[in-house]
């Protein structure tokens, strides 16, 4: 499978991660979540902006989703976040189909923890 971004073609797995982490820009990110449906807003783009900095600032951490909750609660202080906002977001599950598009590698831990 291949994405077709800017007259380029970015390589992924068979499960749509990509294959060089190099390949990630904005602009794949949103080609990606073209596919999965959503358009991102800037509440898209904390999660993702959260995960790249976990992974790529903190020795390759992929956040679960209650890492992802405690993060956002921080950088979304003014409201109340819940699994329901993240879901409601990445309805693919924010720590897989969040990361995916983020250009992180696929998170092989089991269930949503």
């Amino acid at each position: 499978m291949a994405y077709q971004v800017g007259g380029k073609s970015v390589e992924t797995t068979e499960t749509g991660y990509l294959v060089n982490q190099g390949d990630w820009d904005k602009d794949v990110a949103v080609e990606i979540a073209k596919s999965d449906g959503l358009a991102l807003t800037q509440d898209h783009w904390d999660v993702i902006e959260y995960l790249r900095d976990q992974y790529f600032n903190h020795g390759g951490e992929l956040p679960n989703n209650r890492h992802i909750l405690k993060g956002m609660q921080e950088v979304w202080s003014d409201r109340k976040v819940d699994n329901k906002t993240l879901f409601d977001l990445f309805p693919g599950n924010p720590s897989k189909q969040a990361g995916r598009i983020a250009g992180l590698p696929e998170s092989m831990r089991k269930g949503g923890y």
